[in-house]
């Protein structure tokens, strides 16, 4: 094995076994954080299919996780606890802002790109902020978990796990697309669009594609953090979520499988020790983040030999 699926192994691995250790040393903290991880992995690794396959840096991601949390919250507030329609509310509302949106974004490129991006997540966040009836600028409290017959999310532990086995299910689908002629297309693309063109390629439909099912990945993180926090806020779609979103793909490695999860790994630990230890743990993690980015410009799982993918 190369040391970069070692370093894949290892991982998923210690994520399985976060549940067995925080039993046993009586300690539901870690659930809760590593829960929290694994949510962010899945939202980055959505991310990671445009930024790192794609090239296409989107500034404005966080829209999606926040549509996904409101998807849960809205119906949660009448009413509605069936973890089935929210997930399909989610994936409606996610895939078809996600749809209207690629479809405007994906005709521009470079700093355009970012910025158009931004601005459609910012104007959902205002709009979540104006929702008077839904907490508004407050946020709301969740105070049912999402009913899947046997499964239920208000569990703690039938939470990670359903976080774990979607995250594995999303690697393994991510690791056949991105092998696929869609995935090859999409990474020629990136590389050099022009040429794609002249084989015969027409980019746009299948960034659109790409673009689309990001979101919808996104969209049901969404639903997993309104689930594991109970909670729903216009902070979710904020600027600086998409901002952590786009650091963890960087950190742990663009255009890489197993990338953004060792970078939502990193962030979120060094985030939680760093706030233990000063209330100006921003500054530090900034500083630290800067510093491995410089030192290590692949990332965490980049520099390691392996699969390229």
């Amino acid at each position: 094995m190369t040391p970069r699926t070692i370093a894949t192994v290892l991982i998923l691995l210690f994520l399985g076994c976060v549940p067995l250790y925080a039993q046993i040393a009586g300690e539901p903290f870690y659930l809760a954080l590593f829960g929290r991880v694994l949510v962010y992995a899945i939202a980055a690794v959505s991310l990671n299919l445009l930024l790192g396959y794609g090239g296409l840096v989107s500034f404005g991601h966080a829209l999606f996780l926040g549509l996904g949390a409101y998807s849960v919250g809205i119906l949660s507030h009448h009413g509605i606890d069936n973890g089935w329609l929210h997930v399909l509310a989610a994936i409606v509302v996610c895939g078809v802002v996600g749809l209207i949106s690629g479809a405007v974004v994906l005709r521009t490129t470079g700093i355009a790109f970012i910025m158009i991006t931004l601005a459609f997540a910012q104007m959902f966040y205002f709009l979540t902020v104006s929702l008077n009836e839904y907490g508004g600028d407050d946020g709301m409290s969740i105070f049912q978990g999402g009913n899947f017959g046997i499964v239920k999310l208000d569990d703690p532990l039938a939470l990670y796990y359903t976080s774990f086995v979607l995250l594995l299910v999303l690697l393994f689908a991510m690791h056949k697309l991105i092998g696929s002629r869609f995935g090859m297309v999409i990474r020629g693309t990136q590389t050099n669009e022009r040429r794609m063109k002249a084989m015969g390629f027409a980019p746009l439909p299948y960034k659109l594609t790409a673009y689309v099912l990001s979101a919808i990945v996104c969209g049901l993180a969404g639903v997993l953090i309104a689930n594991l926090t109970l909670y729903i806020s216009p902070s979710y779609l904020a600027w600086t979520t998409s901002g952590e979103l786009v650091v963890m793909v960087v950190l742990g490695g663009l255009g890489t499988l197993m990338g953004p999860v060792a970078g939502a790994v990193a962030f979120l630990i060094m985030e939680e020790v760093l706030k233990a230890w000063t209330e100006h743990w921003m500054l530090v993690l900034g500083f630290i983040i800067v510093v491995i980015v410089m030192v290590s410009r692949r990332g965490i799982i980049g520099n390691l030999p392996g699969d390229s993918r």
